[in-house]
């Protein structure tokens, strides 16, 4: 298989995990390339669940190459507990299968103190966030004053930029009411972890340029989704990084030209968690049949996700901010409960109907779905293997997202589990 990019192409958690485990199978490296703790995958092998929220997805494949890159943000608590679970599910036996970039950036315990107390400190205009440091740690990276893995790593470097960094955000952890760190404490907190995550550290960037030099291929796996980037999502209730496809090459430290297919996930509803608009969001019994049926709990928080149907505009404009070669549906069995299913094909805002996402939250907020109504099929379809055997509405359903995003599919998901996927074209088949 060639190189691929994985990105989610609504509000996050559309199923990319399940995605990037499947496809990891077809390559040799999986390279997670943005993002922190605060998103999650949740794989099924065999009726075996395990969330990942750091290590890529295709972890749990012996003999793969996994890398963490330069783009994301990192926990080093929340990694090593990672690798213990890995470990204890049975992966990850040969250390030498993940790799850490020198160039992550580190989120310290005064990000994480800093992003539970602003978001308390905002009342009524948080944004929603996990509360796991992620932005701030971002904004340390962009203001060049963050911590790197390298920095970890070497005592000498990690004691100056501690004494450095610690007091600016101590006064702030101050005035926001929140009870100052001690420096010792965050260096005993930090050392041992330092320790554990040496053996990983490596110049991911040239690490990855030989070995697609060498022939060996590359799967970009990314988090959160299309709607989350901080430049083209729903601003600001977005995430600190950015999520679309050209972020795989900055991120991992390789060249545009080396990502390849891009394949875009998304749900056959939509879903988002936190705050913001969400035009097509069912408050009532529907939605809460969608969040019960679906399972639809944030995989690195538990909160509840907020539930609607697809939204057709959301696709078209992942397709183009991606460039999109093509769609993975995931949850399509979730709809078999329903009589009916709707999709939004565009948007009456201020009264005039509007056939493409508007690049502003305040604008979509007022924005009023234009529904199209298609017959449900109310069968089963977890045994299912090949599109040719799903109903003919479930068909129609398929048909019709091709149709709204401008993009063919290649993958329908019909259940949690691995094998639980039609492989329709490439990259999934061939």
């Amino acid at each position: 298989m060639p190189n691929a990019v994985v990105v989610g192409a609504q509000w996050g958690d559309e199923g990319k995990g399940k995605i990037v485990d499947l496809l990891t199978e077809r390559v040799d490296v999986v390279v997670r390339y943005h993002g922190g703790n605060n998103a999650g995958h949740t794989l099924v092998e065999g009726g075996r669940k395990i969330v990942l929220h750091l290590v890529p997805a295709g972890i749990l494949h012996a003999g793969k190459s996994c890398v963490i890159g330069n783009g994301v943000v990192l926990d080093p608590a929340v990694l090593c507990e990672e690798i213990d679970a890995v470990k204890a599910h049975g992966a990850l036996a040969d250390d030498r299968q993940l790799l850490l970039s020198d160039n992550a950036h580190v989120v310290m315990p005064w990000h994480k103190k800093l992003d539970v107390l602003r978001e308390q400190a905002a009342g009524a205009s948080r944004i929603g966030t996990t509360g796991r440091g992620i932005g701030p740690t971002y904004e340390d990276k962009v203001g060049r004053r963050g911590v790197r893995v390298r920095d970890l790593c070497d005592d000498r470097r990690l004691k100056a930029r501690v004494a450095e960094r610690l007091p600016i955000a101590n006064r702030e952890i101050a005035a926001l009411g929140g009870e100052p760190l001690a420096e010792a404490a965050v260096l005993d907190e930090l050392r041992p972890r330092a320790e554990r995550l040496a053996r990983y550290r490596a110049d991911t960037s040239l690490w990855l340029a030989r070995a697609i030099a060498a022939g060996k291929s590359v799967l970009f796996e990314g988090a959160q989704g299309t709607l989350l980037d901080v430049d083209h999502g729903t601003y600001p209730f977005v995430t600190s990084s950015s999520c679309v496809s050209a972020n795989a090459a900055i991120g991992s430290g390789v060249g545009p030209g080396s990502l390849g297919t891009i394949v875009g996930i998304a749900k056959a509803y939509t879903t988002r968690v936190g705050e913001g608009p969400f035009p097509t969001e069912l408050a009532g019994p529907a939605g809460e049949e969608l969040r019960k049926l679906g399972a639809e709990y944030g995989a690195t928080t538990g909160r509840p996700r907020r539930c609607g149907w697809l939204d057709g505009c959301i696709l078209r404009f992942a397709a183009r901010v991606n460039g999109l070669s093509c769609l993975a549906i995931t949850k399509i069995d979730v709809l078999s409960a329903f009589d009916e299913i709707e999709v939004a094909v565009a948007y009456e805002i201020d009264g005039a109907r509007v056939d493409e996402l508007p690049p502003d939250a305040e604008v979509l907020a007022r924005a009023k779905p234009v529904y199209e109504r298609l017959p449900g099929w109310k069968k089963p379809l977890g045994a299912i293997r090949r599109a040719a055997e799903l109903p003919a509405e479930a068909r129609r359903y398929v048909a019709r997202i091709e149709e709204l995003s401008g993009v063919p599919v290649a993958a329908i998901s019909v259940g949690a589990d691995r094998d639980e996927t039609i492989a329709v074209a490439r990259p999934f088949t061939g």
